[in-house]
This record gives C-alpha cells, structure tokens and sequence, in this order.
C-alpha cells in the first residue's frame, strides 16, 4: 500500500542487540584467593546516532570494575543497543525519547548480560540498579547547558 502521506507518530523496536561484551580477571587466580571485600566502581553511559532515515541505534554501556587494594579482580564492559525507527515526532521530543524512552527499553537487556557475565565468570552477579533515565538525561542537558552559558 503506497504512503498517502499519513503523518501519525511512528515509534518501533526493531530489534535490541549486545554489541560489545567483554571481561578481564588480569590478576587471577591469586586475587581470588584475597579474603578482603572488593570495592565496586560502576559507570554507565547512553549515546544515540542516526543509522538512516527515521532509524536510529541508541546503545547503553556500562563498565564494572572491582578492585582489592589496588590490583583489578575483574573488568567489564558491556554495551547493549537497540535500533529504533522513530519518525513524525516534533524535533523538542526527539532528545527525550532518544535519551529516556530508549535507553528504558535497552537497559534491562544490559542488566541481565552483565549479571549473567560475571556470574559465569566465578563471582556472585552484579545487580546493576534500576535508573531513571529521564533524571540522567536531565543533568546531562544541564551539563551540556553550563559551558555555553559560561561562554556568554
């Protein structure tokens, strides 16, 4: 059936991805012999690109290191992506839906891989929390409000 035009707000999932996985256990097995608890260190990170039109991959990526003292126990980074088609939306709610609806939908596809990962990998798993999104992307507009301000 040929497109009349039809202008309705398009928003779909085509398909939620594990783009990038890997684990380091650089000091084992000594470092597994250690009595002391491990200090845990989670980042998390959310990018969008276009991937054409009116499609676009938003990926959330999370690094999880744990350290005894000084020396690494283990290292992982995981990026989950998800490729959405997203079109007739107004430009203002573009940023939102790129920033808080996405990630949303990939973000319990990180958890379970990372938990999964680093329990395949000896350890107990690593719960990642819940995050709200809408709150990150807010400070990230903040953030990226601030140096431009500062400039004027």
């Amino acid at each position: 059936m040929a497109d009349t035009g039809n202008q309705d707000p398009v928003f779909q999932i085509q398909r939620v991805y594990l783009k990038d996985l890997s684990l380091e256990q650089p000091n084992s097995p000594a470092i597994l012999l250690e009595e002391e608890r491990p200090t845990v260190d989670i980042r998390l990170n959310v990018e969008s690109q276009p991937a054409g039109d009116g499609v676009y991959e938003v990926a959330v990526s999370a690094t999880i290191q744990t350290k005894i003292k000084d020396k690494t126990v283990f290292l992982v980074e995981a990026k989950q992506a998800g490729i959405f088609e997203i079109r007739h939306l107004p430009e203002e709610q573009m940023a939102p839906v790129l920033g808080i609806a996405c990630p949303q939908i990939v973000y319990p596809y990180l958890r379970g891989n990372v938990a999964d990962v680093i329990q395949r990998a000896g350890f107990p798993p690593v719960h990642l929390a819940e995050i709200n999104f809408q709150a990150m992307f807010e400070q990230q507009q903040q953030q990226q409000q601030q140096p431009a301000t500062a400039q004027q």
